[in-house]
């Protein structure tokens, strides 16, 4: 693709996120998320391979049913309050259209299914876009309007998205597929949390968003697709291979790992609430993620195949790696002792 039809893009991308994340109005939040779809859409089909042609086909229906749904809620809202603005939303069916158009666009369960195939189908870095960027307008609407949703639909949904994300993705050989669903996962987490500390969803989703950048990284450095080049690929980054796999156990949420920080702060603040058995499901829930983090980190780390393979070894290289990898990598895995700051930070 054209250098300067990229920067076009990656500009507009940017636009697109900060005209939402910075306006009162649902219209003009509504254009914003339209602004960020026309922009990711070529980004998705730029190899022109059939499979990302479908994953942007996909991917473009999927959100234009939900931005549709957000002007409906919306127009809902102003229809019974005569209100336009973000944070005044208190009809309760707008709350609820509005909650499932927002989930539509995260791909929270039960609207998650379009997400998987959506990455399978894309590059490793447009992949990144879609996992962290693309997620951050929705993710401020329901900052903004968390007085308003439903805590009981929300909490059936991030319950429901913690289970599928970790049953579906126990069975993948896909690298990305499996990142699709550990995504799903950790939306749960945020989903269950966005009514009673909006605080602490944002604190999870940067969290969340910095150890996928480092892990999406990565894989692009080593060229992983699928776990059976990931066996491999010790041959090429030894170093870089052995930090995967502390990236990928901070994801799981293992102490005292960065990632172990926000299932922390979660399940206390479920607990203040008096919502145990939501917490100690969802903490059970969270052992299936566990399970395939585990597996990849052991892929990533392993010496030698434990069975023949047809890919031919690679070369150990003594090419530098990025700066920005080893920045990520090192906050992915030892951010655990600021948590004693975070009360005097919010």
């Amino acid at each position: 693709m054209n250098p300067q039809a990229k920067s076009i893009f990656a500009l507009s991308l940017l636009l697109g996120t900060t005209i939402t994340i910075s306006s009162n109005h649902w219209m003009v939040a509504w254009t914003g998320l339209e602004i960020n779809t026309l922009a990711i859409l070529p980004l998705i089909s730029k190899s022109h391979h059939p499979r990302a042609v479908e994953a942007a086909t996909k991917y473009f229906i999927t959100q234009a049913t939900a931005s549709a749904l957000v002007l409906f809620s919306s127009m809902t809202n102003a229809w019974y309050t005569g209100q336009w603005d973000i944070t005044q939303l208190t009809h309760p069916m707008a709350c609820l259209i509005l909650t499932s158009a927002l989930a539509m666009k995260l791909g929270l369960a039960p609207f998650h299914f379009w997400f998987p195939e959506v990455l399978q189908g894309t590059q490793l870095t447009t992949g990144l876009l879609l996992s962290t960027v693309m997620k951050f307008p929705p993710i401020s609407l329901l900052y903004m309007t968390s007085s308003s949703l439903n805590p009981t639909l929300l909490t059936c949904m991030a319950i429901l998205s913690a289970a599928l994300g970790g049953w579906m993705g126990l069975n993948q050989t896909q690298i990305r597929k499996i990142l699709a669903f550990s995504s799903i996962s950790h939306l749960g987490w945020m989903a269950i949390i966005i009514s009673y500390s909006p605080k602490l969803t944002l604190l999870n989703f940067y969290l969340y968003a910095l150890m996928t950048t480092a892990v999406f990284l990565t894989l692009n450095t080593i060229k992983a697709l699928k776990l059976s080049t990931l066996m491999i690929t010790w041959t090429k980054a030894p170093a870089l291979n052995a930090l995967l796999m502390l990236t990928l156990l901070s994801m799981a949420g293992l102490p005292p790992l960065t990632g172990f920080l926000p299932k922390w702060l979660i399940i206390q603040e479920l607990t203040k609430q008096s919502m145990i058995p939501a917490a100690m499901l969802i903490s059970l829930l969270s052992l299936l993620g566990l399970f395939f983090y585990l597996r990849l980190a052991y892929c990533a780390t392993i010496t030698l195949p434990p069975h023949t393979t047809n890919h031919i070894k690679h070369w150990h290289t003594n090419k530098p790696i990025n700066a920005s990898i080893a920045i990520l990598i090192t906050l992915s895995t030892m951010l655990l002792p600021i948590s004693p700051l975070i009360p005097y930070i919010s």
